[in-house]
């Protein structure tokens, strides 16, 4: 039976996988086709290619990872004394969890593997639950500040009326789950009874009806559930250093990460649009988190194709797309599978089960 289960879920992993693949390439295939015409042509042929800004913007990816993984160590030291978390360490967790993330909707799947690498390494599971959606809360405080100006710079352009409806749809999401977030801090007792509630249903549903196994499951949800509540308010009320300096390296990690585009288009010969660049990347940072297609595969190539169009218009939308995904998806897929493995000696066989496996 555990032979079959894990096999089922290789198989998913796989499909997804090969979906988000083939979704992101399809999909900047058709924005080439329908994009390169003879001005495309020209261009390319007459401008000089600054093949040292393609190289600036790989670098940036790759720095972006080291900032994410000092923010993982600062709150996972903050939270758990007796951790002593290291930078390599930290940094190897947040390149794992790149691989999970590029293929689950909303890059939900990362959060899961960075749970369980932190503790795997000695943190408790809900000081590490509070680690992971203390990055997510600050995160959100981020958008929550600069989606506003990024709407205001770029008010002019969005003429897309899809593209509007996109981006409002992904605000309201966003804000959405916020407020489940703060609901659930608040109110740790309800989420033990709603989390108990829909053990005892999906277990009735699967007819696993063993009362040993429902005490030990509910015993778990009580212990994790208190411990990622205490760990959170710990990080609330007396972790302002940790939140200060965390939030500082938030700023560093979007920053650099948001650079890339205008690398990429000083590379193409095309001025740099820093500002508003900063602002496109923004909004798209709110569609590729909604839960659409595996790691956004095809949405995140049309959003920047209809954000990006507008600046440096359609006739070199395809190239720029082509090398925006190259760096900022598929190098994040290959390196994050390269470290998945390594750590877990596979790529396609992590569940939340080898969580409470631990346990």
């Amino acid at each position: 039976m555990r032979v079959e289960k894990a096999e089922k879920k290789s198989r998913t992993i796989k499909i997804s996988i090969t979906a988000s693949i083939i979704l992101s390439i399809a999909t900047i295939l058709i924005i080439l086709k329908f994009t390169i015409d003879q001005n495309t042509l020209n261009y390319l042929s007459q401008v000089h290619i600054r093949y040292e800004y393609f190289l600036i913007a790989i670098l940036l990816n790759v720095f972006s990872w080291v900032l994410w993984g000092l923010r993982l160590q600062v709150l996972s030291n903050a939270i758990d004394k007796k951790l002593h978390l290291g930078l390599w360490e930290s940094t190897k967790i947040v390149i794992a969890n790149l691989f999970l993330a590029g293929i689950t909707p909303a890059l939900a799947g990362g959060e899961p593997l960075r749970i369980y690498l932190l503790n795997k390494d000695g943190m408790s599971l809900g000081g590490a639950t509070a680690a992971i959606l203390g990055e997510r809360l600050i995160d959100a405080i981020c958008v929550l500040i600069c989606v506003p100006f990024a709407f205001f710079i770029f008010k002019d352009h969005l003429n897309n009326t899809t593209l509007s409806i996109g981006l409002f749809i992904g605000v309201f999401v966003f804000i959405l789950f916020l407020l489940v977030f703060l609901y659930a801090l608040k109110n740790p007792n309800k989420i033990k009874a709603l989390l108990i509630f829909l053990n005892d249903k999906i277990s009735r549903l699967f007819k696993k009806k063993e009362q040993h196994e429902k005490t030990k499951i509910v015993n778990f949800i009580e212990r994790e559930v208190d411990g990622f509540h205490t760990s959170m308010i710990f990080f609330i009320k007396e972790g302002k250093k940790p939140f200060f300096v965390v939030s500082i390296l938030t700023v560093a990690y979007w920053g650099v990460g948001f650079m890339i585009p205008s690398m990429l288009l000083l590379g193409l010969g095309l001025p740099p649009f820093f500002i508003e660049s900063y602002a496109a990347q923004m909004l798209l940072l709110v569609i590729i988190m909604m839960p659409t297609t595996p790691g956004s595969s095809g949405v995140a190539e049309l959003t920047t194709s209809g954000l990006y169009g507008v600046l440096i218009g359609s006739s070199l939308i395809g190239p720029f797309v082509l090398l925006f995904r190259l760096i900022t998806y598929h190098m994040n897929l290959v390196a994050g599978a390269i470290f998945q493995y390594r750590i877990l000696k596979s790529i396609t066989s992590f569940s939340l089960d080898a969580i409470t496996k631990q346990k």
